[in-house]
């Protein structure tokens, strides 16, 4: 059967080869964004301590003419474009904090940006202060043209599909990278398997399935933990600012760097294979950021504080974020989509409590990490599945309950 075709937008990252003068320059074009984004944040919060008034992106972007005018030699070199798109970054940042507000969440008012804080600038549209595959005619290799910077390098190992919206230049540690951002890329749905599974995301397995299949949990950070504690400790002994602490400092990120892109890689292939092989997949909706966050200290009344699990907290906390259960749910969603497959979050409250055959639910069905052995009717499983099969009965129902509505 042939697969329907469908558009999608898509990201395209590519590593960059610049010449040491470009990578002055893209250093420079960075860092005169960060200053743009910080003085447009000293603008907007000065407006409203001095005047109660809400300075907005369209005033910012209107100044920016003259902002160019009396720094030819600054920021007049870059891209207009891009230093739209810098202030349009804050005004989202700002957009998102009066959401908070609004909401009840916890507000966090946009703050000034740090040199190790600003990594990415990015050009609106191609052709516009930018242009992809700038030497179209080059037999070999791939060239972006990128305004008061010139025709940099780019490795492009795979073909870009669709049609290229925004350009991104983005930082990672000693390393450049551009960020293609592209609309109308074709996708191939794939057949049709008549499979469905529940999943349960977990720390000693990546995930679970409800027919029993486990992907393993590689743990990148684990095990690169003891280089990145020796070279934690060599940059704690060398003094700030000299040329032995940028050195320790460029290996720190590089180990880092490497453990990122080995997780993001296994998150990739389990993906795909959970995609090739479900046509309908139910996964927990966690909240990741909320599960990792900090024990809450508790006052003991005298001066001191009652103990509170935070050692152990810490370490599931880092288990948690080693196994990258955000990357790869968001990877799933986006392979998801592409193939045509059915991705449904639920709620993972007692799942892993509840009995599977009869429904039965108690702490006590579950007394150790791997078996689960219900106290009601004598059923044994392994704990995970059984997680599983309840996320994947719930996601049935709550898929069912959508359609008759």
């Amino acid at each position: 059967m042939r697969a329907r075709r469908s558009a999608v937008r898509r990201s395209f990252t590519f590593p960059l080869r610049p010449t040491r003068h470009q990578e002055i320059a893209l250093a420079q074009c960075l860092e005169d964004h960060r200053q743009l984004y910080n003085a447009a944040l000293e603008h907007r919060r000065t407006a409203y301590r001095v005047a109660g008034a809400t300075v907005r992106y369209g005033e910012q972007s209107a100044e920016l003419k003259h902002i160019r005018a009396d720094d030819p030699e600054g920021q007049g070199r870059w891209s207009f474009s891009s230093q739209q798109a810098t202030l349009r970054r804050l005004d989202k940042a700002f957009a998102a904090f009066f959401r908070r507000v609004k909401t009840g969440h916890k507000p966090g008012y946009p703050r000034f940006k740090g040199r190790g804080r600003f990594d990415t600038v990015t050009w609106q549209k191609d052709g516009d202060g930018c242009r992809w595959d700038s030497g179209p005619h080059h037999p070999t290799m791939t060239f972006v043209r990128l305004q008061g910077i010139g025709h940099v390098r780019v490795h492009q190992h795979r073909r870009v599909l669709g049609t290229v919206k925004t350009i991104s230049v983005r930082r990672a540690g000693h390393r450049w990278f551009v960020v293609l951002s592209c609309d109308d890329v074709p996708a191939e749905t794939l057949p049709p398997t008549g499979a469905m599974a529940g999943i349960d995301m977990g720390v000693a397995s990546l995930t679970t399935t409800s027919d029993g299949d486990r992907l393993e949990n590689r743990r990148h950070l684990a095990a690169s933990a003891a280089r990145l504690a020796v070279a934690q400790r060599e940059l704690a002994r060398a003094a700030r600012g000299s040329r032995r602490h940028r050195k320790v400092a460029a290996r720190l990120s590089a180990l880092h760097a490497k453990v990122r892109r080995q997780r993001l890689d296994a998150a990739h292939k389990a993906a795909l294979v959970l995609i090739r092989t479900y046509d309908v997949i139910v996964h927990e909706a966690l909240e990741v950021t909320n599960m990792t966050r900090r024990a809450t200290p508790q006052p003991d009344g005298h001066g001191g504080y009652l103990p509170n699990g935070a050692a152990a907290k810490s370490g599931l906390n880092r288990s948690i974020l080693d196994a990258g259960w955000g990357v790869f749910l968001t990877i799933l969603s986006h392979k998801a989509e592409s193939a045509g497959r059915e991705l449904i979050a639920v709620n993972p409250a007692n799942t892993s409590r509840t009995c599977a055959p009869c429904g039965h639910r108690a702490k006590e069905n579950r007394l150790t990490q791997a078996v689960f052995r219900c106290t009601a009717c004598g059923h044994v499983a392994h704990a995970d599945v059984n997680a599983a099969t309840n996320i994947l009965r719930a996601g049935l129902a709550l898929r069912d309950a959508a359609r008759a509505a």
